[in-house]
């Protein structure tokens, strides 16, 4: 189980364009990395829209913000684009990123139980250690809130 206070767990995977990307390319930035479930949905959307309203605020903290979830490049790439999202969406499509975070679990909607990804996001420092875990994330509220844990 991570904790706040632990070593933030290493991965490689590709963005929306295809490029490879790992954890260990932002050492020495502060990390907002979120997970979220399907690109395109509402609550997600609202998330993510969140985050891109207050793209110019984590710019300026110099925060990077990644998203993933277990949606593929071609799906991400679709979804950067029709919300206009300034940020890198990462693929996560077997979740060994989000079995490693531990946000991948049974889920409970309308009366159906499926496995899936839990909305949660992890505030990593310079040195790749955890700052701060939101295990609660209010969708639209959600970006202003990571940036005020991270000037606290």
């Amino acid at each position: 189980m991570i904790k706040e206070g632990s070593t933030a767990p290493a991965f490689k995977t590709t963005d929306a364009e295809g490029q490879s990307v790992s954890l260990k390319d932002f050492r020495g930035q502060k990390v907002a990395l979120y997970f979220y479930p399907k690109d395109d949905t509402p609550g997600c959307t609202k998330e993510a829209c969140s985050f891109r309203d207050a793209f110019e605020d984590f710019k300026k903290a110099d925060i990077k913000v990644l998203g993933i979830s277990t949606d593929n490049e071609a799906s991400h790439k679709k979804f950067t684009k029709k919300f206009a999202l300034p940020f890198t969406l990462l693929t996560d499509t077997d979740h060994a990123i989000a079995d490693n975070y531990g946000t991948y679990g049974q889920k409970k909607f309308m009366g159906r139980t499926y496995m899936g990804v839990h909305r949660k996001t992890f505030l990593i420092d310079e040195k790749g250690k955890i700052k701060r875990i939101f295990e609660k994330v209010k969708p639209d509220e959600h970006a202003r809130e990571v940036l005020e844990a991270f000037n606290s």
